[in-house]
């Protein structure tokens, strides 16, 4: 129930404590699973006290359980095992601490995990987050890598001795983080933020040395593999030995068998490249002296024809050629001439037979009134008309007597 106070009238500590143990005893027993980081048996109590901390979280609770609970699974228990613990919240009054109180304690073991990691790998390729057509080339040659590792590792010296030796120019910035344990995940995903939030930083490189399989279990966090899903920069993974398969290595961009063959996979051999340089330019040597060789070959047979070792021969042949063909023109263009002008002369001797002029010079007389106009006809003029009379040698004028 809610509770009525003012500064006039506080509640003492031990009530607000005894109402937080009542409401603490209304809850039921759970289940709940976690690794232990703290075991402390206390054979004259009876009880043994453990501190059982979240794997991926910074939460950690207190759990006793009676000595009888404890016999049945130290042997296969002990500081850093993960275990599923089914216990009921209790409350201590007196120190104001909560605690949960152990009825049973299972180890979770390694089948149990990897089935774990089974399903959520599963549901994550299911998303689509393993996808090859997600992964992106890496750059040829970054301008500055970006590592994130544990502390003075042996992953980080060899990331960073190979790569160096491969390209002494090589830059880095790098990120020390925890590598295992209940830091590592959110400790490396601020890491992957704060080198994918810079330009100069072409590829990401996230690397650790060999371990157990808990050991490794931070890098299948889903968590740590949906941040390196929503980066933007190339993500490779090198994380424990060959044999070793974390959900990390499916979802980076490129995975690497080891540390060293991080550095080989993303930094080229300055070595390698000044001989794949060399043989190119050999190559290319070889392709233009081959092409200027067949040039030249393709040259010195155009030269060697006759018509380019005697170019006056071609020019000769063409005369005497030209000089037919214009002969030949002047006969077809003589014999058409001739006969156009046989045609214009018998058309011209056709339009004199047939002209005014040609039956004039017969005797005959063209006979025009006044007005101009033609006498065809002797019922045209009437007596004493007058008409001009034209002849083959002039003309003059004519009255018109009376009809016969």
């Amino acid at each position: 129930m809610a509770l009525s106070t003012s500064a006039e009238s506080p509640i003492p500590v031990s009530e607000v404590s005894r109402l937080i143990r009542g409401w603490i005893d209304r809850l039921g027993a759970v289940w709940v699973e976690g690794q232990i980081v703290q075991l402390s048996p206390r054979p004259g109590a009876g009880i043994v006290f453990m501190t059982l901390r979240d794997p991926s979280r910074e939460v950690s609770l207190s759990v006793t359980c009676f000595r009888q609970v404890y016999e049945q699974v130290k042997d296969v228990i002990g500081e850093g095992a993960r275990v599923v613990v089914h216990a009921k919240p209790e409350w201590y009054e007196k120190t104001g601490r909560l605690s949960l109180r152990a009825a049973e304690i299972r180890p979770v073991g390694m089948g149990e995990l990897l089935a774990r990691l089974e399903r959520l790998r599963k549901t994550l390729a299911a998303e689509g987050l393993f996808a090859a057509e997600r992964k992106r080339p890496l750059p040829f040659l970054p301008q500055r890598i970006g590592l994130v590792t544990g502390r003075a590792s042996d992953a980080e010296r060899d990331v960073l001795h190979t790569a160096r030796e491969r390209w002494p120019a090589v830059r880095f910035e790098v990120r020390n983080t925890a590598v295992q344990g209940v830091y590592a995940v959110p400790q490396i995903i601020e890491a992957l933020h704060e080198l994918d939030a810079r330009a100069d930083v072409d590829v990401i490189i996230v690397t650790r040395g060999g371990g157990g399989m808990e050991d490794l279990l931070p890098f299948s966090d889903e968590r740590l593999v949906r941040a390196v899903a929503a980066v933007r920069t190339p993500v490779v993974s090198a994380i424990g030995h060959e044999a070793d398969a974390p959900l990390l290595d499916m979802v980076a961009d490129l995975r690497s068998r080891t540390p060293t063959h991080a550095a080989k996979d993303t930094v080229p051999d300055v070595g390698e490249e000044h001989e794949r340089v060399r043989g190119l330019r050999e190559r290319a040597w070889r392709v233009i002296n081959g092409l200027l060789e067949r040039e030249e070959r393709g040259l010195a047979e155009v030269m060697s024809r006759p018509a380019m070792a005697d170019p006056h021969t071609m020019v000769a042949d063409r005369e005497e050629g030209i000089a037919a063909l214009l002969d030949r023109s002047r006969r077809v263009l003589d014999h058409r001439l001739a006969r156009a002008e046989d045609a214009l002369e018998h058309t011209r001797a056709r339009v004199v037979a047939l002209s005014p002029a040609a039956t004039l010079e017969r005797g005959y007389a063209v006979l025009q009134r006044e007005d101009g106009a033609v006498v065809r006809d002797a019922a045209e003029v009437a007596e004493g008309d007058r008409l001009r009379a034209r002849v083959a040698g002039g003309e003059f004028g004519v009255a018109v007597g009376p009809h016969a």
